[in-house]
């Protein structure tokens, strides 16, 4: 049934109870509502079959006159006399074979004759459990067609049925669920109707019902007996027993109805409990017209000393603008039934078991799609004549069109021609592919040396590796070009190492590979030859960037072409040249004793965890670190304009002297700050000497050279016959500095045969 809006209508003994349900905003909201009273009551006194039938057929148009049901799902319930309710645990099944159990489970368990009721089944296993549980429904078919016969004479067409116990146990699941919430606690709905009492137990996964044969005409037929008066005139005092002068004659004729209701249910009650030893029966849900029955409710409480509770209002229900909240509060005791039932046809309730007869719900479904038919019937005759008439008009054109037709089939054998000449060439395709990739295999690893710069740039201190927020804040001003912020940190505090040169060699025998000497220079040799400052061809001209001559590999073979017959170990041998303004130098690139602390790590040691620093596995280890000077040396020493060391470290500019004349110094080249060591001055402007005479120098800077190999884990496996040649010129990065560092290539000639070869 759509969720849209849902008309659900409860014909009881007294009344005809209906109410519009819809979620078209969201919520469960009350667009509609009714209850018409009966001219009689249909159980009353002398109130004939025939005459019963036509008071409820001028309540049924009374209530059509009233609302339009046009396109409405309209859901009813029947009585609960000669239903069934029952949930049963199945044998471990298949899930196909479920259907066929629960029809054999029916048959056993449904105190009538199969074909003598209307039933149906409903899988009601909580998620988490291991049994299979299903609830089984049924009612006798007289009663279905009973009720469904007042609504087809009025042309309302009905799309559920269901019983009254079990729209109650709906009812209170989605609007009381704060009393339900396990199946060890149980609330007790009773709703008192005209002729009988509906007794509904209900838990968070099962329902019990129990009919009880007395309701409110009970106490009406109890007060005629003792007045002797007609039903009509007793039910009038009924209704005004608590103004009435007779009041306490009245209920003195109603007590024994008192007693008689009060102890049914404590004995239904009592059964339950016997049955469901673990579950406790918290609170009394009271509905129905018999609920106004002064003194009822309290008679009952007091007799089964359990909490009793007559609901004013519903708590998940809302009342639309179109409707009249004072009067729909009026009949809240008397909509508890039509509310079970609308949520049910807005797909909101838990029991779904729908008791119209099959052959109605087919004829419904059928009646529903007939107008779809006459579509398609439609749509196929016009589809048709289309057809038809397409084929005529491809006949007259088909003999037309002779001379065309022998072009095409010209043109066709052409195409099939070059088609058979296109598939031959495709077979000879493997053998240029081979060719191809041969061509191509020189390139295959063209990549290696760039990724093993990167990496090894990576372990420099930078924004991700460095924990200290201060350094942070530093490296991200570097990369800013932030000199302002850069320069708020004390040089000697800025733990910042610049690369000025790299070079990568590859080698396939790591062990017998030997460190070459670095690119040095020495400044205080340069000649000033004008006011441009230029410099003779050692240091590379203007601006002071010393020579970049290539490193050369050695290997203790001392051939020119190693030719081993067993498989060597290949990788790179590096040579990194840089400075660092920071004061401790050695603890920045290698500290001691922080193996297990990340954060304290060093540049040395990032390059021990290359794992750790790179994401991902890392083709790249460290090669025997601990065998110096063999296979890694790090050497470091303060930047001096009179020393010798490597090239590329600071710029060269003029500052004034003591003695007021312009002086050679080394500047960083970004905050233009001196990095070499100067002259201690004393308070008279000159240099302060040391004990021995000699001047007394401030070291600010460090330079370094760092060696070290680097092992390819993923190298291709070559003999080092094939994979060296010590005439190689390899492969140099050359960083600008610090972080930023952009790798160049300063050469590309490659003669690394088997690997690198171009």
């Amino acid at each position: 049934m759509a969720a849209g809006a849902v008309w659900a209508i409860d014909i009881g003994n007294n009344s005809l109870k209906a109410l519009r349900l819809t979620t078209e905003r969201g919520v469960v909201e009350v667009v509609g509502f009714d209850n018409i009273q009966h001219g009689k009551i249909l159980t009353g006194d002398n109130v004939r079959p025939a005459e019963k039938e036509e008071l409820v057929a001028l309540s049924l148009r009374k209530f059509v006159s009233n609302h339009n049901l046009s396109g409405e799902d309209v859901i009813i319930s029947v009585p609960s006399q000669n239903s069934f309710a029952r949930f049963v645990n199945l044998p471990p099944v298949e899930k196909k074979r479920i259907p066929e159990i629960v029809k054999f489970e029916a048959v056993q368990q449904i105190p009538f004759d199969i074909n003598d009721v209307q039933w149906d089944w409903q899988l009601v296993t909580e998620e988490g459990r291991p049994e299979t549980k299903v609830g089984i429904f049924a009612i006798k078919n007289e009663v279905v067609d009973s009720e469904l016969e007042y609504f087809s004479r009025e042309n309302i067409q009905v799309g559920y049925v269901q019983m009254v116990p079990m729209a109650l146990y709906n009812y209170a699941l989605y609007d009381r669920s704060d009393l339900i919430k396990s199946d060890s606690q149980a609330a007790v709905v009773i709703n008192i109707g005209a002729d009988n009492t509906d007794l509904v137990v209900c838990t968070k996964s099962t329902v019990w019902q129990r009919c009880i044969l007395i309701g409110g005409n009970t106490f009406t037929k109890a007060i005629a007996n003792t007045f002797k008066l007609n039903f009509e005139k007793a039910e009038k005092l009924k209704r005004t027993a608590p103004v009435s002068k007779y009041a306490r004659q009245i209920f003195q004729a109603m007590r024994p109805v008192f007693t008689d209701l009060a102890s049914e249910i404590q004995r239904s009650l009592g059964f339950y409990n016997s049955s469901n030893p673990n579950t406790k029966l918290i609170r009394i849900i009271a509905l129905g017209g018999g609920t106004k029955l002064r003194g009822l409710l309290k008679y009952i409480q007091q007799t089964l000393q359990i909490p009793v509770e007559r609901p004013d209002s519903f708590k998940k229900l809302a009342i639309s603008t179109g409707a009249s909240p004072a009067k729909f509060h009026e009949n809240v005791c008397d909509f508890g039934i039509v509310y079970g039932l609308a949520l049910q046809g807005l797909g909101l309730a838990k029991i779904k078991s729908n008791l119209l007869p099959r052959s109605i719900a087919r004829s419904m479904a059928w009646s529903s799609k007939a107008k779809h038919f006459t579509l398609a019937a439609g749509v196929l005759l016009a589809v048709s004549l289309v057809c038809l008439a397409a084929t005529s008009f491809d006949s007259i054109r088909y003999s037309k069109n002779e001379e065309i037709r022998r072009r095409i089939s010209s043109v066709i054998r052409e195409a099939q021609d070059a088609r058979d000449k296109l598939a031959e060439e495709e077979r000879k395709g493997s053998s240029y592919e081979e060719i191809i990739n041969k061509e191509l295999e020189p390139f295959k690893y063209r990549d290696v040396v760039p990724l093993l710069q990167q990496t090894i740039f990576s372990a420099l201190p930078n924004v991700s590796n460095n924990p200290d927020p201060e350094q942070k804040k530093l490296c991200e001003a570097f990369d800013n070009a932030d000199v302002g912020t850069i320069l708020e940190v004390p040089r000697k505090k800025r733990e910042q190492i610049f690369v000025t040169d790299m070079s990568i060699f590859f080698t396939s025998d790591i062990e017998s590979a030997q460190f070459g000497e670095a690119d040095m220079s020495m400044r205080s040799r340069r000649i000033s030859k004008s006011r441009g400052r230029e410099y003779d061809d050692d240091y590379g001209g203007r601006g002071g960037v010393g020579s970049r001559s290539m490193y050369r590999p050695t290997y203790s073979t001392g051939a020119s072409q190693v030719e081993t017959q067993e498989q060597t170990k290949p990788g790179f041998v590096v040579t990194i040249t840089g400075y660092s303004p920071y004061e401790k130098l050695g603890e920045l690139m290698d500290p001691p004793g922080v193996e297990n602390s990340p954060d304290k790590w060093g540049f040395v040691t990032r390059l021990m965890h290359l794992d750790d620093v790179v994401d991902g596995n890392c083709p790249f280890e460290l090669y025997k670190k601990s065998e110096v000077p063999q296979h890694f040396m790090l050497t470091i020493q303060p930047v001096s304009w009179d020393a010798q060391m490597p090239a590329g470290i600071g710029v060269v500019d003029v500052r004034p002297a003591a003695d007021g004349s312009a002086g050679q110094v080394l500047i960083d080249p970004m905050t233009k700050e001196i990095i070499g060591r100067v002259a201690v001055l004393g308070a008279d402007g000159k240099p302060k000497l040391d004990i021995n005479g000699k001047p007394l120098y401030q070291v600010n800077d460090h330079w370094f050279i760092l060696n070290a190999k680097f092992i390819w884990e993923n190298a291709p496996q070559t003999s080092s016959a094939s994979a060296v040649s010590v005439e190689s010129d390899g492969y140099r990065a050359t960083p600008v500095s610090g972080t930023r560092t952009t790798p160049q290539r300063t050469r590309t000639k490659r003669e690394i045969k088997g690997v690198f070869e171009d």
